[in-house]
């Protein structure tokens, strides 16, 4: 079939808009990566340039070789992505295929708190002082994994849409009539069917605990080596603005010894890298678990 004069102006400008918009989304990046593998002194003397003069793995042997803080800092958020992704995806799953049941008792009443929690939270403060005084889990692993990211009402209401719309009922009845109990129904027949959802999910999960930094800086206030690699990125720039402010003769000598640019940029890429590689392996199924799980509610 032949496309008309207007159909191929179309599909000539809509290319050219999307390749200029990934030019503009992977120009910093590509920016970030070359200064990381600048020599600093280069670095120094020319600014942030595409093409430098002299090249150099320092930053990256720093990083991996030379401190221990930062390499506990990667294994942290690791750990983290993979317990707090485990979590996220085992609550929300059981809990968006309960709320997709009709024949659930209150399931109205537990659909609308859920709901009702993405428009009213109860704040930071009263947040604060019930995991602080009543779960205690300041300075602990447990601040990093369950405030906020463990179970979000949005992941909750896709995978639910997800269940009502994607998966026929009559498939659910089938398994009853073999015999199959709730759980081994939910096992064996629901999950199979929703991993375009569940991989959804779980890069949502996943890039959330990567990137998170705000529960180490309010929980985390000796327990310093339980940083992630966001936590321990956020106290380096904010120790490098503080001495840059100070008036101290000895601040020199201080900023001397922190990661100088390229290594910062250096961490940065290193911080961006696992979801650039995952990403790709997920991508299909993102795409369908979005599009499927958004059809209706």
């Amino acid at each position: 079939m032949r496309k008309s004069k207007e159909e191929k102006t179309f599909q000539i400008i809509g290319n050219t808009v999307m390749i200029i918009m990934t030019i503009l989304a992977v120009a910093p990046i590509l920016l970030v990566l070359i200064v990381s593998l600048t020599d600093n002194q280069t670095l120094i003397r020319e600014g942030y340039r595409y093409f430098p003069k002299k090249w150099s793995l320092a930053a990256y042997e720093y990083i991996f070789l030379k401190n221990p803080q930062i390499v506990r800092a990667y294994l942290v958020s690791f750990e983290l992505t993979a317990a707090g992704t485990a979590c996220a995806l085992a609550i929300t799953t059981t809990l968006a295929y309960a709320i997709s049941r009709r024949g659930l008792p209150g399931r109205g009443i537990i659909t609308f708190y859920i709901f009702f929690t993405m428009l009213f939270n109860g704040g930071l403060v009263p947040q604060y002082v019930n995991y602080v005084n009543i779960f205690h889990i300041k300075d602990t692993f447990f601040a990093l994994l369950i405030p906020n990211l463990m179970c979000g009402a949005f992941n909750v209401m896709l995978m639910k849409s997800y269940f009502v719309s994607s998966i026929p009922n009559e498939i659910l009845e089938a398994a009853y009539i073999d015999g199959a109990t709730e759980g081994q129904t939910f096992l064996r027949v629901v999950v199979p069917l929703a991993k375009p959802i569940i991989a959804t999910i779980g890069l949502f999960a996943g890039i959330a605990y990567w990137n998170d930094w705000n529960n180490g800086y309010i929980y985390l206030m000796k327990s310093t080596h339980l940083y992630s690699i966001q936590n321990l990125l956020n106290r380096i720039v904010q120790n490098i603005n503080f001495l840059l402010q100070s008036s101290d003769s000895s601040a020199a000598a201080l900023i001397s010894e922190l990661p100088s640019v390229s290594v910062r940029m250096a961490m940065s890429i290193a911080g961006v890298l696992p979801v650039l590689l995952i990403y790709p392996f997920v991508q299909n199924n993102f795409v369908k678990g979005i599009t499927l799980g958004g059809v209706k509610g």
